[in-house]
């Protein structure tokens, strides 16, 4: 497990493609996306500069690989198109995040066919892609699912309700797990492609929420959903080990996510104490401002280097490779990182005083954000005992 990662200490160092990606996405974002992220979390609505402005660089679902479309861009640079995008606008980022992690159970066990299908619609812009899990009665238990799929001839009959969907109601497609054989459990549950456009597939009202305002977040109803049988990913009784493979990869991204909030607000508080002045000179000056500053430098740092030696391991699983520890650095990353950056726009709204707990400045809004990467995609007390299972 994590005793034997230091063989691999030079994986996921960056090389100059890196560098570039990153110096391109942070001008795109600081341009185009940048501008709108305080209306979008005001008003509670979807990004739509920011889709078309990642669709017109080709940085919405990076993750493709080119024989379908994509630009095959590997573990750690799609790390780096969520990382860039979150520093500006959280909301943004969960275009190219939920659009891998909806559409990656396909990429990992999908058809040829199904593939060419979805994957390449996904490259071209002709939909994004959501993942349906998660249910009233199911959130960290995902094994007790209650959504129900029964076969039919050549077609599945999918009935039941998913909650807590991102971006549900703005895809055009949607990885769906459900029960194929309730004496299973587990190993009784598949996965299917539905599409938004599917006779008998409606969406809640869109949840209130603290943060991520721009991303919709609504319940997925699934009213005698009839579907032909080869949009089914995998095997059937395959579904639930898919869903947990996709997450081993996602909660990557989930942190990539994270440090981005966190690197925006620290860039944002290190400028605001050179400026702002008190007792005749800039707080940046005094020491206790200073201790802070150092700590949220070394607490983000710690987790972009965590979530990097992560991505390198998902790059190498998704390549055949070995690596039976990405499960442990997937939730390590994940969690230390979302820990790490709720600490850091806390501290950064501190920083500010009255005006950093007040909208006419980002880090109240980057704070919210935060919020919700210790929750999503399995709550960090679920990433420890992930973690603790993964132990030698």
């Amino acid at each position: 497990m994590a005793s034997s990662a230091g063989a691999d200490f030079d994986l996921f160092r960056t090389t100059e493609e890196h560098d570039m990606l990153r110096e391109a996405v942070r001008s795109l974002a600081e341009a185009k996306i940048a501008p709108f992220a305080a209306e979008v979390d005001e008003q509670g609505r979807f990004p739509h500069e920011a889709l078309e402005a990642l669709q017109g660089s080709d940085l919405h679902a990076v993750h493709v690989p080119e024989e379908f479309g994509g630009a095959g861009a590997d573990a750690l640079a799609t790390v780096i198109v969520i990382e860039e995008v979150a520093r500006v606008c959280a909301s943004s980022s969960l275009i190219p995040a939920v659009n891998k992690l909806g559409s990656l159970p396909v990429q990992l066990s999908g058809s040829p066919e199904l593939k060419a299908k979805y994957l390449g619609a996904l490259a071209r812009g002709e939909g994004m892609f959501s993942y349906c899990l998660s249910e009233p009665d199911a959130g960290s238990d995902a094994a007790g699912m209650k959504t129900r799929a029964v076969r039919d001839g050549d077609f599945w009959v999918l009935n039941g309700v998913k909650r807590w969907i991102t971006n549900a109601g703005v895809s055009e497609f949607y990885t769906v797990m459900a029960v194929t054989d309730p004496e299973k459990r587990s190993k009784g549950i598949s996965a299917f492609v539905v599409e938004k456009g599917d006779v008998g597939v409606t969406f809640g009202a869109p949840e209130k929420k603290l943060g991520i305002k721009g991303s919709p977040t609504r319940e997925v109803y699934l009213d005698n959903v009839r579907i032909p049988a080869d949009r089914m990913i995998g095997e059937e009784g395959t579904g639930f080990a898919t869903a947990m493979k996709t997450l081993d990869h996602t909660r990557v991204t989930i942190a990539a996510q994270a440090i981005g909030i966190a690197q925006g607000a620290l860039d944002y508080a290190a400028g605001y104490v050179k400026e702002r002045k008190q007792f005749g000179r800039p707080i940046g000056d005094f020491q206790g401002v200073q201790f802070m500053l150092a700590d949220m430098a070394m607490k983000l740092e710690a987790a972009r280097q965590l979530t990097y030696a992560a991505a390198a391991r998902s790059q190498r699983v998704s390549h055949g490779g070995a690596h039976e520890d990405l499960t442990f650095f997937g939730a390590a990353a994940k969690c230390f990182a979302s820990d790490a950056a709720m600490e850091i726009t806390t501290d950064a709204v501190q920083l500010l005083g009255g005006y950093g707990y007040t909208r006419d400045y980002p880090l109240e809004r980057m704070m919210r954000d935060a919020k919700i990467t210790q929750i999503y995609e399995g709550t960090n007390q679920i990433q420890r005992i992930v973690m603790a299972r993964n132990l030698p």
